[in-house]
């Protein structure tokens, strides 16, 4: 038992340390290009620090853990969503974009809505065909973050800050993504290996490890990216994160994840469903409630709450 925690803590640093290495590596090529701002947010970054998620999907998947590779999906974008934009609007409240309230917040609801109904189909799986159809709705958004940048004005551009910054290697930048890409993929199969051993010998599912412990330490990546945008005034970037990696969550990892193998999807997960929905639904209306235009530390504060009953009732559940 020891050895396989101590297998699971090291993919893990794989998974977090590679992270850094594609982020840093894909952010450098974002700011030689010029790419603008929201791209990075809701495209670069969030795709980035959602690879542990899609490494450890796919490795579960192709391994017939299907209730890990979806489980660490819905378990990422319930702490994603709850707990790390709730404490990130404790820090500072988080101010939206006007695209952000009109469109992007919509499209994480259907996104969400998408998922339980393919989900609660008559065979209860999500199917090589549901998965095309998510990983086409994945090349819309990414098209959609495209189009929405060009009407941008040029002040949200990145500004280069040095110009030894400006003259980083192109070379170094693709080395950092290779080697966070290759740390990513070992990370994944160890992490599914052991964790899958550890829930075989405590005689726990692998459902509660994967909403919990998996899908909190997958979920690193974009609390720490979250928290220090935030922290540094860069709202934008930390709410781009949060969406963009709970909609790459949905549409590209469930999608290629059923592509490579078709997943089962167990009724249990519905309950997490409308944890996860309600808060969709919270968040698109919180621009509009009490202080415009902002998710208040009194809305990150009842998002942490929520977080923290439904960490308790998938406690007790296995409990009793």
């Amino acid at each position: 038992m020891v050895i396989y925690i101590l297998f699971i803590i090291l993919g893990f640093l794989l998974l977090i340390k590679g992270a850094d290495f594609l982020v840093n590596g894909a952010s450098k090529i974002a700011e030689k290009f010029r790419v603008p701002t929201i791209i990075i947010g809701l495209t670069i970054v969030a795709i980035g620090t959602s690879t542990p998620e899609l490494m450890v999907s796919t490795m579960a998947a192709l391994q017939d853990h299907a209730d890990m590779s979806i489980g660490n999906v819905i378990g990422s974008n319930l702490i994603n969503l709850f707990f790390i934009l709730g404490i990130c609007s404790t820090i500072k409240p988080l101010k939206f974009q006007k695209e952000t309230e009109k469109f992007e917040n919509i499209i994480l609801v259907f996104a969400t809505v998408l998922l339980l109904l393919f989900g609660n189909t008559d065979n209860y799986k999500i199917d090589r065909i549901e998965g095309l159809i998510l990983i086409i709705c994945c090349i819309l958004f990414v098209l959609y973050n495209i189009f929405m940048a060009k009407k941008r004005k040029s002040d949200t551009l990145i500004e280069l800050k040095e110009c030894k910054e400006k003259n980083i290697s192109n070379v170094a930048c693709i080395t950092n993504i290779i080697i966070g890409i290759i740390a990513l993929k070992v990370g994944g199969d160890v992490v599914v290996k052991y964790a899958s051993k550890i829930a075989i010998i405590a005689g726990l599912s692998e459902k509660i490890i994967s909403v919990t412990i998996i899908a909190l330490s997958t979920s690193l990546p974009e609390f720490i990216t979250s928290i220090i945008a935030t922290i540094k005034g860069e709202t934008d970037m930390a709410i781009g994160n949060i969406l963009g990696s709970q909609i790459f969550n949905i549409f590209l990892i469930i999608g290629l994840s059923s592509v490579l193998a078709p997943i089962n999807y167990s009724i249990d997960y519905n309950i997490d469903m409308c944890f996860l929905i309600l808060g969709t639904i919270l968040f698109l209306f919180f621009p509009f409630i009490g202080k415009k235009h902002y998710m208040t530390r009194l809305n990150g504060i009842i998002f942490v709450i929520i977080y923290l009953i439904y960490l308790l009732y998938s406690i007790l559940k296995v409990i009793i």
